[in-house]
């Protein structure tokens, strides 16, 4: 099995915390992975948190992969000309930035060239990235323009998805403003994101005839064009242009009918249309349990489903569980899709 990759994130919030005390308890599950960062966040931190462990640093991946070394593996692919700055707990700073970038990219392009199985990403400081010229709104954005082809004409071309146990709700629009919403939304949109959805739940994590729900926009999904027409202009026509390629999914239906608890279990996916209507019921369901994942690139992508709580650096109220279910679900995705 290819090695996975693992960035850090914020080298200054709790994406060190949570990989070191994981490590820790469950050294088994660092098992081919490789993180991509310089090896001094790590072992800064372990140090800072008075938890000794065992971490080398390498220069190329195929060093890193090859070695058999115990502890965890660090794979550095920073050039001289990007600084490796200090690290001050809790603190950001817009000197490491360009490093935390290019640790993210290079990740990316090493998956691009199927040296790596799949990526997984601790919480960045999205603010700070700015500072070094990120113009994206998150990880999912930037990950998706690294892999996109010149010649790409999709509405879109990657699907935000969170996924417990329990629940997977995947997202239409993403990062927007609530009043942009209704504008953002299309026919071409809806099927594109459809797709996306069944064909990696089908690809990704072996289902082989994928449940889909569809959340309407507007309270009672419209009420037949009474509070709203998106669910008949738009919504709609796209479920039935799937369902002709043979897609099994739901006309558009409120958001409330399809997560109730006697509903959403029938369901492998349920496809929301904006941020607040997919991830508040997901974290009210499984916070700490729930791995973001990125649908549609051509690589596998979880995350953690929390920020970098800045607040909680070097406390023992750090929680790794979302990092090791993140670790957990891109495994289990990698098997699936070599299977």
């Amino acid at each position: 099995m290819k090695p996975l990759l693992l960035t850090l994130g914020e080298p200054a919030g709790i994406g060190p915390d949570c990989v070191i005390r994981a490590y820790k308890d469950h050294p088994e599950s660092f098992d081919h992975i490789i993180i991509v960062a310089p090896a001094i966040w790590l072992q800064q931190r372990a140090k800072q948190i008075g938890l000794q462990t065992e971490i080398r640093e390498f220069v190329t991946l195929s060093t890193a992969e090859q070695s058999s070394t115990t502890g965890l593996k660090c794979w550095n692919p920073l050039t001289p000309d990007v600084k490796v700055s200090p690290v001050t707990m809790g603190k950001t700073s817009q000197t490491t930035a360009a490093a935390v970038i290019n640790c993210i990219q290079t990740a990316a392009e090493t998956c691009l060239s199927n040296q790596a199985a799949g990526l997984i990403t601790g919480p960045i400081e999205k603010a700070v990235l700015r500072s070094a010229g990120f113009k994206f709104p998150g990880h999912t954005e930037f990950l998706a323009h690294i892999s996109r082809k010149p010649d790409a004409t999709a509405a879109t071309d990657f699907v935000m998805m969170l996924a417990s146990a329990s629940l997977r709700v995947a997202l239409l629009t993403t990062h927007l403003a609530i009043k942009d919403v209704p504008h953002a939304l299309s026919i071409q949109l809806t099927i594109d994101c459809i797709r996306i959805v069944h064909h990696d739940l089908k690809q990704r994590f072996g289902i082989k005839q994928p449940r889909l729900a569809l959340c309407g926009l507007n309270p009672h999904a419209g009420e037949q064009g009474h509070f709203g027409r998106e669910e008949i202009d738009i919504l709609n026509p796209a479920v039935e242009v799937a369902r002709q390629e043979g897609i099994e999914i739901t006309d558009a239906i409120p958001a409330d009918t399809a997560f109730s608890a006697s509903n959403r279990h029938h369901f492998d996916a349920i496809i929301c249309c904006y941020h607040d209507q997919a991830l508040i019921p997901i974290k009210a369901i499984s916070f700490g349990e729930s791995v973001n994942i990125t649908l549609g690139l051509p690589f596998i992508r979880t995350s953690v489903d929390h920020g970098t709580a800045l607040d909680l650096v070097g406390s023992e109220d750090v929680s790794y569980s979302s990092l090791m279910e993140a670790i957990h679900m891109a495994k289990l995705m990698a098997q699936k899709t070599l299977s």
